[in-house]
């Protein structure tokens, strides 16, 4: 029996505030922007890295599903003020390079570059919405 070719095409992550998420992402972590809609208010900005067009991340309004109930709303915005809603693992071969570049860039650390006791070295970054960051080096 053969395989079926499946990829990672988009993670959803949520924002509050998309020029500042726009900035984290284009600017401190140097994705490119695939794409910026609004609609009724509302910002979708679809990001990815560069030479990796088939990858993406869309920052998108967190509780823009019309069955979101107004409870449900309430929780979503805590649980980002306490950056425990959604987070995301990204891959570098330079990793303490990449993580001087974000915390010049002012990204919140979470915590600095270390090996863990798994087997991985990586760091992690808080983005503006409060979602977990963490970056691992490739190895």
């Amino acid at each position: 029996m053969t395989g079926m070719g499946i990829n990672i095409h988009a993670s959803f992550l949520p924002h509050d505030d998309p020029d500042a998420s726009l900035v984290f992402y284009r600017d401190v972590l140097g994705f490119e922007v695939r794409n910026d809609v609004g609609y009724d208010g509302m910002r979708w900005i679809t990001v990815g890295p560069k030479g990796q067009p088939e990858t993406s991340i869309v920052l998108q309004p967190p509780a823009a599903d019309p069955g979101v109930t107004d409870e449900e709303r309430r929780t979503i915005a805590e649980m980002m003020a306490k950056g425990t809603l959604a987070g995301i693992v990204l891959a570098t071969d330079d990793l303490d390079g990449t993580f001087e570049r974000a915390v010049a860039g002012g990204a919140e650390v979470a915590q600095e570059p270390i090996d863990q006791p798994y087997g991985v070295r990586d760091c992690a970054l808080r983005d503006p919405a409060g979602n977990m960051v963490r970056i691992q080096e490739l190895r």
